[in-house]
């Protein structure tokens, strides 16, 4: 059985596929466990302060409620706090192994990075980069989907988050996975087109929020970009080898590149607004300052902390804001959507 290997976010899994390891994901374990609050307040109870990211103290608990005992952890180029909790999980006895993004997309110390991957993991480049022309096909039908939500109006913003973001270690079955979305592909393109008129994109570290999808579906919009999610899936870039494919994802490296990425979807995939979603007690938070003043789409900023619904206020901002944008189009409201008192 192939050694199983937990992910605090997206990392070259081409090289741990190709050393016959099993990618795990732990936000999306974390995530979508009927425990997910609890573990949240396990870590709380191990001494976890209130001020730390909800997604932190989920991973952390995931780690040691699952019994997993190594993980690849993401050290520059994701969450700040990460630094910390896996030193919390290597007192418990976890191996971590750490991987760095460089901050300016350095190619020759990303190199660097993948390569002590590879020799970690026993395995070789060439091997990683057979590994990423396997998983051509499954991004190419992530392409696929995408292409299908923004342009077509056949599949939801929320299957759209659940897939692209499941990109990250694929469910720890590509093949399966794969299967899956190919199923989902061959339904979507015998449903009717989406007529939502409002076209809204979802921008931010993916949301601890458990039914913002549903509640924006609610409010007659249709969600047809996610950005970092997107990004997960590596579906916007035509990178010919590992290095290129990975020194193209934006999410790790500064802001400019996504506002960059952000304003050529809003552009072509018309859309009326943007939802910013920051996580409490995150250092991204200070980013919407420079996204705020650089896209080209008006910005609503929700904030969200535990894995818990659309709490209420979060609610009518985000209808007042749907309003708003009705009236910059002189729409009539969507059945659902109400005033803001």
């Amino acid at each position: 059985m192939a050694q199983s290997v937990g992910l605090t976010t997206t990392v070259p899994v081409e090289v741990l596929l190709a050393a016959g390891v099993t990618p795990t994901d732990l936000n999306n374990v974390f995530i979508s466990a009927d425990d997910r609050d609890e573990l949240v307040t396990r870590a709380e109870l191990d001494g976890y302060p209130q001020n730390v990211c909800g997604w932190i103290k989920g991973i952390y608990s995931t780690v040691l409620s699952r019994g997993i005992d190594k993980i690849v952890a993401v050290t520059q180029g994701d969450c700040s706090q990460t630094h910390a909790m896996v030193e919390t999980l290597q007192a418990a006895g976890v191996e971590v192994f750490p991987f760095s993004y460089p901050y300016d997309r350095d190619r020759g110390l990303l190199r660097l990075q993948i390569q002590r991957m590879v020799e970690h993991f026993g395995t070789t480049w060439e091997a990683a980069e057979e590994a990423r022309r396997a998983l051509v096909p499954v991004r190419r039908q992530l392409a696929e989907l995408d292409r299908l939500t923004w342009e077509e109006g056949r599949i939801t913003g929320a299957e759209n988050h659940l897939y692209l973001v499941s990109a990250s270690d694929f469910q720890s079955d590509v093949k399966g996975f794969g299967k899956d979305l190919g199923n989902l592909l061959s339904r979507a393109k015998r449903r009717s087109p989406d007529t939502a008129r409002i076209r809204l994109g979802v921008i931010g570290v993916p949301p601890i929020m458990t039914d913002l999808y549903e509640v924006l579906q609610d409010l007659g919009v249709a969600v047809v970009y996610n950005e970092v999610q997107r990004q997960f899936a590596m579906v916007a870039n035509d990178a010919e080898d590992l290095l290129e494919q990975y020194a193209l994802y934006t999410y790790p490296y500064d802001v400019f590149g996504r506002i960059e990425d952000i304003n050529r979807e809003i552009s072509r995939r018309r859309l009326d607004g943007i939802v910013h979603y920051v996580q409490t007690f995150c250092y991204r938070q200070i980013q919407d300052i420079m996204l705020k003043r650089r896209l080209s789409a008006p910005v609503l900023t929700i904030e969200g902390d535990r894995p818990t619904p659309v709490d209420a206020r979060s609610r009518l901002r985000l209808e007042a804001f749907v309003e708003s944008l009705q009236a910059r189009r002189a729409l009539p409201s969507p059945p659902g959507a109400r005033g803001v008192g």
